[in-house]
């Protein structure tokens, strides 16, 4: 194989690049119509009432700790198997990051483990939780909203993986990641490597027209523009009567989280062929699944799951360093997700330790993830697997 072959790849078209220069062409470069009609098209495609459009999913994590009010103290619960965004947006705010470990056969957040922290703390103790829908699988979030309501909890789901992903409800209903039917509000990345790529960027869905107004605040700078919100602390000459059109107010510290229009038409022109990369990637997984079924190297893998949005594919093996050496000097440049959150040396001198979460730290002893993207050849795809067995078996 002559060409590397790398865990993702950004996929950009005729059409994506026709969208930009016309978007270049246009009258506006930030702030403009493609903003807002990004923000539609992205709520439908997950099925939500409202969609923020960001300058990246880690924005997008920040802006939804400062809606939620985090403060000081505050303690969310999130998963260690994850991007450090998922927790460090609790700590932008001044909250504390409380790990909890993973399920074993999902990598995702464990519920039971949850409810065990939840219970061993007087009620009160933990503000909310951050469930993640790590590599593309999506967390049962009608469980983990039920938990949360017990406990008085809000819920940020971290959908970054897993745009067009799903699970099933207790009502056999599909439950769209990010619809924002069980979490108060969810996040995305537009990173290259994701399923809808816009150079960077993100987006923030919710159901709650209250968290959607205050968010659209906070995104820039913590202006509002609308005469309907004005509370009329500033004032100007005439009094209370109607307010011209450069009036606006600062009503709160914001930050400037904008996308550009730019990278908004590039979000459109990706998102219209996102179910298509989608059945790709899930095409590719089914093969590596059926691949590496039943040999002794693999301890696990992502499998063919229902609702899946594979934006990894994840294998769990022995001697991971060593494959991970070979395949580089194959030109395969499998990636590790992730060094857990609470191993970081940041999270350690907060107190953190190795052997705190054992299951998060045994996943991460053993997992690769192969190279997934839709452009995916099917012969790049026979030669990581072939290399792969090559490696552990001769």
């Amino acid at each position: 194989m002559n060409n590397a072959i790398p865990y993702g790849r950004q996929h950009i078209t005729e059409d994506d690049i026709e969208a930009v220069v016309e978007a270049l062409k246009s009258d506006y470069l930030t702030q403009g119509p493609r903003i807002n009609e990004f923000e539609e098209e992205f709520a439908n495609y997950v099925n939500s009432k409202y969609a923020v459009a960001v300058s990246n999913g880690t924005a997008a994590l920040h802006l939804c700790a400062l809606a939620l009010d985090v403060k000081p103290g505050d303690k969310v619960i999130t998963t260690p198997i994850t991007f450090a965004a998922s927790a460090n947006c609790v700590r932008y705010a001044g909250g504390e990051v409380v790990f909890s470990d993973i399920d074993p056969d999902t990598y995702l957040l464990d519920i039971d483990k949850v409810r065990k922290l939840l219970d061993s703390s007087p009620k009160g103790t933990y503000k909310g939780l951050i469930p993640v829908d790590f590599a593309g699988r999506a967390v049962n979030l009608e469980e983990f909203r039920e938990l949360a309501n017990e406990y008085g909890l809000w819920i940020i789901e971290d959908s970054c993986h897993a745009p067009g992903g799903h699970f099933i409800d207790s009502k056999n209903q599909k439950q769209l990641c990010g619809n924002g039917q069980f979490a108060d509000l969810a996040i995305f990345s537009f990173h290259p490597v994701k399923h809808i790529a816009s150079g960077e960027g993100g987006m923030i869905t919710t159901n709650d027209k209250e968290l959607y107004e205050r968010l659209l605040g906070i995104r820039t700078h913590g202006i509002v523009k609308d005469n309907s919100r004005y509370k009329n602390t500033i004032g100007f000459a005439g009094g209370n009567e109607e307010y011209p059109g450069w009036y606006m107010e600062m009503q709160e510290l914001g930050y400037n989280y904008r996308l550009t229009d730019f990278q908004a038409a590039l979000g459109s022109s990706q998102l219209k062929r996102a179910d298509e990369g989608l059945e790709k990637r899930r095409e590719i997984a089914e093969k590596y699944y059926k691949a590496f079924s039943n040999n002794d190297f693999v301890k696990g893998q992502s499998g063919v799951i229902e609702g899946h949005a594979y934006h990894l594919y994840i294998l769990e093996v022995e001697n991971r360093l060593g494959l991970y050496d070979y395949l580089r000097e194959h030109k395969i440049f499998a990636q590790i997700h992730y060094i857990p959150c609470h191993l970081m040396p940041y999270y350690r001198g907060l107190g953190y330790q190795e052997g705190d979460l054992p299951i998060a730290e045994n996943y991460y002893r053993h997992c690769i993830s192969l190279p997934m993207y839709p452009t995916l050849e099917e012969a790049e795809q026979d030669y990581v697997i072939a290399k792969i067995k090559e490696f552990y078996n001769g």
